[in-house]
Formats: structure tokens, sequence, C-alpha cells
């Protein structure tokens, strides 16, 4: 099985950019899409999703912004749309769909560049979703944490370090509830297999970033720890363009 994440900063400009012919020739079992900007009724019928598909769209109430989507290849045991608090839950950032053996989870973290008050929005989603995800591991249940988290964890994971340790995405307040999650009974699976590689998911469109190679990993599967054993590989597809981000790619033995 195999489960695809990708920030598509917009997902009927992806669309121009060349998503669906990724998809199809990826053809991912999973395809989790953050900041997707649309409401599935902004878009013609024949885009709204990919064929072989069905699609679950949780969009933002405020027009152009924010907003998740996730595309299966065969229908999810069970879907839930945010995690249960209205005011994170209004900007779409969180669908749950459950599959034999695990709960996933598609989620566009806030970003917290924007002053204090997004900020504290961002780390107050942390610490809601960690309460949420140590409620199902406390009744038995096997996660997977997808998506944009907006944190680069360690040093490893960004270009410059140095220069960005005063930046939103690098602060020592927010790479802590990397930790937390880490500490929670999960793991993050690329690390894990790969401890020393250093690949980034996130290239700003400005300086020539992304031809220089200068950027930052911002997109993760966290897993269960107990699910490790399942994983065989997290890819990082970063030569893959149509976005700032790439799409990155976790295949999981079957059960």
């Amino acid at each position: 099985m195999e489960i695809a994440t990708w920030n598509v900063n917009g997902y009927r400009a992806a669309r121009r950019k060349g998503l669906a012919d990724w998809v199809l020739e990826r053809q991912p079992d999973v395809l989790c899409l953050q900041e997707i900007k649309a409401r599935p009724e902004q878009i013609h019928d024949e885009e709204r999703t990919f064929p072989g598909y069905l699609s679950l769209w949780n969009p933002a109430i405020r027009p152009g912004y924010s907003g998740v989507a996730t595309f299966l290849r065969q229908e999810a045991l069970e879907v839930g749309l945010g995690i249960g608090e209205e005011r994170f839950d209004c900007e779409g950032r969180v669908i749950q769909t459950h599959h034999p053996g695990f709960i996933l989870f598609n989620i566009y973290f806030p970003n917290g560049q924007r002053g204090l008050d997004r900020l504290s929005y961002k780390l107050e989603f942390y610490a809601r979703l960690l309460e949420l995800c140590d409620y199902l591991h406390a009744e038995g249940k096997q996660l997977i944490l997808t998506g944009d988290f907006n944190t680069a964890h360690t040093e490893i994971d960004l270009a410059n370090p140095k220069d960005n340790s005063t930046t939103s995405g690098f602060l020592p307040e927010e790479r802590v509830w990397i930790d937390h999650f880490l500490g929670h009974g999960f793991v993050d699976a690329y690390r894990t297999l790969y401890p020393d590689r250093v690949e980034y998911t996130w290239w700003t469109y400005r300086f020539g970033a992304r031809a220089r190679n200068i950027g930052w990993r911002l997109d993760y599967f966290l897993v269960t720890g107990s699910l490790m054993d399942r994983v065989e590989d997290v890819q990082i597809h970063a030569g893959v363009d149509g976005s700032d981000h790439c799409p990155v790619t976790l295949k999981l033995t079957d059960v």
C-alpha cells in the first residue's frame, strides 16, 4: 500500500501544472493533498477527482484559503473531518480516514509566520491534535499523521538552520512539538529509515532556492511506533514540480 502526501499550493493551479499526470503515473492507494484553496463546487466535475479514485474534501470556510482533500482507490471504513474544535475545523485542516489496521490523518498544520496570534494558534493546534492522538492510542488504535507540518524538526531538516533560528517554522517552541509527538508513541518514519540523509520538501519561490536546493523538510509521516514494522520505505520526490512543495510517499506492507 502506498500513501502520498503533497501540499499543492492550490488544487486548480496544481492541475494545470501536471498534478493529474503524476497521480495517474504513480497511482498511490491514498493521496493526501493540502492547501487546496478551493471548494469542490468551484471545480469542473471532471477535475474533482482522478480516474479510479474516490474524493473527500474538507475546504476552509474562507474562500481561497487552506483546505485538505483525500483521494482513495478503495473506500475508507470510516471518515471524519476536523479534530473537534471549531476554531481549527473552520479552516479545513484535517481529514481522518480509517483503513484496515490504522487511522490516517491528512493534516495541513497552521503557519505561524503572520504574527504572535497565529503562532499561538499553531501551537494550540498541535496540542489539540496530540490530545486526540493520545485518546486514540489509549484505545489501541494505530495512527499515521501526514501532511505539511509547517515545522522543520532539527538542523538537518533545513539548509540554513542558524540563519532561521528566529524564523517561524524553526522556532524552539514549534520544534518541541515534534518532540512531544515522538514522546507520545510516534516515530518520524523518514528520519528513522534515513537518519543522516539530507533532503527537503519545500523551497521558497524566491532567490532560485529550489534550483540551489536551499529548502526545508516540512512534510512528514509520523506513525505509531508499532507500525514501523510495516513501513517499507519513505521517498521524497524532490524532482516533481507543480508546487513549492514536492510529494512524499510512504510504502506499507499489506496487512
